[in-house]
């Protein structure tokens, strides 16, 4: 089991200058999904970082795969298309990763290290998130 508490240090700036602890604590658990939940989660502004897992399926010779995910969704508030209205619309960003089984640690670590890399790569990422460049 994953601990109930979270601490995420998070350089809020990609800058590498004083990163944020991030705190999120065990809120939900279900048989294959824990959901953790930020310091600023309200129930009508959700902060939160959800934890899943699917179980390996065993098939023949091969041992299966291990697919797990994490979802970040955090509420705020935009501005409506009329330039007045104030709506609340959730940015969500999610990693999903599909490991076999039998794979060394140090070839996962490298993929995962590859995700981190990327997410951190602003040149990619905003044209990529802000603009819908691909």
């Amino acid at each position: 089991m994953q601990p109930n508490t979270i601490t995420l240090s998070v350089d809020e700036q990609n800058d590498g200058v004083g990163p944020v602890d991030h705190v999120f604590t065990r809120f939900d658990e279900d048989r294959n999904r824990s959901v953790y939940i930020h310091t600023s989660h309200t129930m009508s502004a959700k902060d939160q970082l959800i934890l899943y897992r699917t179980l390996p399926k065993p098939s023949g010779n091969f041992r299966g795969v291990l697919k797990s995910a994490f979802k970040f969704s955090k509420d705020y508030v935009v501005l409506g298309v009329d330039g007045v209205s104030q709506l609340t619309a959730p940015v969500i960003i999610e990693t999903t990763l599909s490991v076999p089984v039998g794979i060394t640690a140090a070839q996962a670590l490298l993929m995962r290290q590859r995700d981190l890399s990327l997410m951190d790569l602003d040149t990619i990422m905003i044209a990529l998130s802000e603009q819908g460049m691909i």
